[in-house]
């Protein structure tokens, strides 16, 4: 399979490069200097707006100089913080917020996302069934639910091909693949850390494993019960108007290939358990950084279990699949500026009122001084439809006040606006989350004749908005 344009996550050669700068860099602090927010412009914000927009709009304006070069891109713009940074604290504090973030955040993140990539690309549905409606609207169920726990990415690689092979005598199937975007690529991945990116950021941030499925069952159940039931309408109404048609590729049995990799993914949600469970009272430093034994044992895990993964599946599955590292790639990269150049974003959003970006918080705080919820789903969703969810999250997160205990507690209600914003309306668009954009391109080289970017929205924009509505009336007004 070609190389697909994606939206995602960060580059392990470059932490390992910042790590050992930061390690080997004279006069490194032994503690972190935390960064008053109350002294930055926005000025400082620039790198991190400008890396999200080049994730957002590149692929789109110019595709081949992106998907040649993003790596560079990420870099300049890390850079472009980085080093008026270092010039005004210092190189060993520069490199030091390097290393932190690295080892806290990065690191973490990409392990996961690597670990799920690698052992869901070595699940493989073999066989073809019929594209009926019931069919359809079973698969699109299954894929919602797998999506919390394979993460959206792995249940949208396992599904939509076979999907697609079920539908390829239909003569109208473009609606199909708009409802598995909404529903498995995005609102599926919403009821733990493993489904959706931000969540994790939210989990390495101390928000409980379980924390998001108590919160977001029932909205998330109201909301794939809407969307099945409207895509059950619309795909009745063209598989009726349609009538019978040739089916270029006969049912046969279904048979998975690569079966005992979903042993593994059950290793993977015991090993992030693991990590919320077990807390020692112990740790160690490294160049100043705490390191807790618990997210270590996690990550050396999850990457034995990718390697595993490697060595029990046959290169006919994954080939099957269409498996090839640069998704992961792209993730790895990105996220290395996206991480870096945040961290002023976040200092400036800590200083609250005294920060400048004192509006946008003016903006979702009520009379009382008390977070309007209502506006917390509505900016982190619009901001994450246009832009990466994960980095939004992370964003909002901070500017509720950053304290996962708070935001489980009192102000567990703006958690939850923050979680769901972040999740469900990454569907609104195909830059919203990094699968979306990857289903278009297989779809396309199935011969599925796929939108552009605004006819998308205009499936997206009435189907969506409407329920997206109903959820803010119900959950925060």
């Amino acid at each position: 399979m070609p190389a697909i344009p994606t939206r995602s996550k960060a580059g392990p050669v470059t932490a390992v490069l910042f790590t050992a700068l930061t390690v080997l860099t004279p006069g490194a602090p032994a503690q972190a200097a935390g960064i008053d927010g109350a002294s930055l412009t926005l000025l400082w914000g620039l790198p991190f707006a400008g890396i999200l927009l080049s994730i957002a709009l590149l692929p789109l304006l110019a595709p081949s100089f992106w998907h040649h070069h993003y790596g560079k891109i990420a870099a300049v713009w890390g850079l472009a913080f980085l080093v008026p940074f270092a010039l005004r604290d210092g190189i060993g504090s520069a490199m030091h917020v390097v290393l932190e973030v690295a080892l806290h955040e990065y690191l973490p993140f990409t392990i996961l996302l690597l670990s799920l990539f690698t052992i869901a690309g070595g699940v493989r549905i073999v066989g073809n069934l019929h594209g009926s409606p019931s069919l359809n609207t079973g698969l699109l169920a299954a894929g919602t639910v797998l999506a919390s726990w394979m993460g959206t990415t792995g249940a949208a690689m396992l599904l939509i091909r076979p999907l697609i092979r079920a539908n390829d005598n239909r003569r109208h199937n473009v609606h199909v693949v708009i409802f598995f975007i909404f529903l498995v690529a995005n609102v599926g991945g919403a009821l733990t850390p493993l489904g959706d990116p931000p969540l994790f950021l939210g989990f390495l941030n101390g928000v409980r494993f379980f924390w998001t499925m108590e919160a977001m069952f029932a909205p998330t159940l109201l909301l794939g019960m809407i969307l099945l039931a409207l895509f059950y309408v619309v795909d009745r109404h063209y598989y009726i108007k349609e009538g019978v048609t040739r089916d270029p590729t006969p049912d046969t049995s279904i048979r998975v290939e690569g079966g005992l990799n979903i042993f593994l993914l059950a290793g993977v949600v015991g090993a992030v358990l693991m990590s919320g469970t077990w807390q020692p009272d112990w740790s160690f430093d490294v160049g100043g950084v705490e390191v807790k034994p618990q997210n270590l044992a996690r990550d050396v895990i999850l990457l034995g279990l990718a390697g595993i993964s490697l060595l029990i599946t046959t290169k006919s599955t994954r080939v099957g699949n269409g498996f090839n590292w640069e998704p992961i790639l792209e993730v790895a990269k990105l996220f290395a500026g996206i991480f870096v150049t945040i961290v002023p974003v976040i200092a400036i959003l800590r200083a609250g009122s005294d920060g400048q970006l004192r509006d946008l918080i003016a903006l979702a705080t009520g009379p009382d001084g008390g977070p309007r919820d209502e506006m917390y789903f509505w900016l982190t969703g619009m901001l994450s439809a246009f832009l990466d969810n994960a980095p939004t999250y992370l964003v909002f997160f901070h500017m509720a006040g950053g304290d996962a205990a708070t935001l489980m507690g009192p102000l567990a209600n703006t958690l939850l606006a923050i979680s769901m914003g972040a999740v469900y309306m990454g569907a609104l668009t195909y830059i919203g989350n990094a699968p979306n954009f990857m289903v278009k391109a297989i779809a396309e080289q199935s011969g599925v004749r796929m939108p552009s970017f605004f006819g998308y929205m205009l499936w997206s924009a009435p189907l969506l908005l409407i329920p997206f509505g109903l959820i803010t009336w119900l959950w925060f007004l």
